[in-house]
């Protein structure tokens, strides 16, 4: 009962979010601290595409088309904001701990100097270039005439996206993580207000239909940002940051950029990946499509968890690294990873036994459910790989290396699991199990490079 009451007290504080010296903190503790809120955060942040599609799959098929036309394109400013989270994360982590908390707010403020120029160009691309992105994608002039509002909203208004990821990655960088979970409890709710309200037209709202979802989006991440910056100029947190740290510095945004280019490159030759292996699925049929997606939005959600500890180690990481503690930091990666392991290892477990009742929610197509069963039980083999592979490679980014996980991941997706998924799936006529064992041995593949690299040491040295 001690240890109970112990763990909800812990819990507590790290959902409070008060300020921690990780670097002084037993591993087990700091990984705790870290991962409560980070874990909770990811989960929050999935839940605005869920949201967004509830709302507007009552609408019309053209609706819920579009967001998957914007979405596919806006892949690109998701990738720019996370690679500018991680770049600017890792560079305050650093900061941090070294005790130097002026510095860490000078970081910050270049960072969102950076930010704010993408966001313009990107902005500008949104106001004149919409409808050609909707047309250039396949969409049909019915689906343009109702989604292009949507999608230029969406585009204009991306400053919110690239601001609530690169904030978020500069508090998780600092160790407050809950400051990046309060932050997306305030934007879901709003969002999930507002959602109906202008999409239906409830109460004196007047019906906008797709458009009402792109406005509440953006109105919920917006506030978000403003939550954000509130905490980031009141001097609320260890990062001090003020009015005077804008002043642009050309020799900090250099190593800014080259730090978050590893990140936005990482992102996106992963994500390109999974094109290519939906392509090779698509092949055998759309009941074979639809069992893999709805498989894969299943393992999504179960490694969420995963994403939130791979956050944490990376904080643990930069920060024991500033306070020239490289031992412990390395520590803090392979502890965590054990933990990612240990929680992947069980889920594993649930989904080769239970893979049909759980897809049954989704879907009773007696062939659909046979290929999501197969994705299912036979891609979470690698997960106990996974856990590692994910862990590790942001332990490099949280070192300020993020050059090595490009070349790791250039490697294992492109150059082994493309290739392999369609020798396995239609050279040795496997079929869609053929793609689905190129992934988990792709999974395996990755954590062994990733562990061999961190076991070298070598991101120890690496200067940010």
């Amino acid at each position: 009962l001690y240890r109970l009451k112990n763990i909800g007290q812990l819990f507590l504080q790290a959902v409070k979010g008060e300020d921690q010296d990780y670097t002084a903190l037993s591993i087990n503790k700091g990984i705790f601290m870290l991962a409560v809120p980070m874990i909770l955060e990811k989960v929050l942040e999935s839940l605005f595409a869920v949201v967004d599609v509830f709302f507007v799959s009552k609408v019309s098929v053209n609706a819920v088309a579009t967001i998957g036309l914007t979405e596919s394109v806006l892949t690109i400013v998701y990738s720019v904001a996370i690679g500018l989270s991680i770049g600017a994360g890792a560079l305050v982590a650093r900061r941090v701990g070294e005790k130097n908390f002026d510095s860490a707010g000078y970081v910050a403020a270049q960072a969102i100097l950076i930010a704010g120029a993408i966001s313009f160009i990107i902005s500008l691309v949104g106001i004149f270039f919409s409808e050609n992105i909707l047309r250039l994608l396949g969409g049909s002039d019915a689906l343009i005439a109702e989604g292009l509002w949507f999608t230029r909203i969406m585009f204009t208004g991306n400053a919110v996206i690239i601001f609530i990821f690169l904030l978020n990655g500069i508090y998780r960088g600092a160790g407050n993580a809950a400051v990046a979970m309060r932050t997306l409890w305030l934007s879901n709710g709003i969002n999930l207000i507002l959602d109906p309200i202008l999409i239906f037209g409830l109460g004196p709202f007047p019906e906008m239909g797709l458009t009402g979802a792109a406005i509440a989006t953006t109105i919920g991440r917006g506030v978000g940002v403003c939550y954000q910056v509130y905490y980031l100029l009141g001097g609320k947190t260890l990062i001090k940051t003020s009015w005077a740290h804008f002043k642009a510095d050309w020799a900090i945004i250099k190593t800014m950029v080259n730090v978050s280019l590893g990140g936005v490159g990482q992102f996106l030759i992963e994500s390109a990946s999974w094109i290519f292996l939906v392509r090779i699925v698509s092949l055998f049929g759309s009941e074979a499509l639809a069992g893999y997606t709805i498989a894969l939005r299943i393992i999504v959600f179960t490694i969420l968890p995963t994403f939130g500890l791979s956050n944490a180690a990376a904080t643990l990481v930069g920060q024991n690294l500033g306070a020239n503690q490289p031992e412990k930091a390395a520590q803090s990666a392979w502890r965590t990873a054990f933990y990612a392991m240990l929680f992947l290892g069980f889920v594993s477990v649930v989904f080769v036994v239970f893979a049909k009742p759980i897809l049954s929610l989704f879907n009773t197509n007696p062939e659909v459910l046979s290929h999501g069963i197969q994705a299912l039980q036979i891609i979470c083999l690698g997960y106990i790989f996974f856990a590692y592979g994910m862990i590790i490679s942001q332990s490099l980014n949280g070192a300020g290396d993020t050059k090595t996980p490009i070349y790791i991941n250039l490697f294992c997706f492109w150059l082994i699991q493309i290739p392999l998924a369609y020798l396995l799936a239609v050279t040795f006529k496997m079929g869609p199990s053929g793609v689905f064992t190129a992934i988990a041995i792709c999974f395996s593949i990755h954590a062994i490079i990733c562990a061999y690299v961190f076991k070298l040491g070598r991101w120890k040295l690496v200067k940010v």
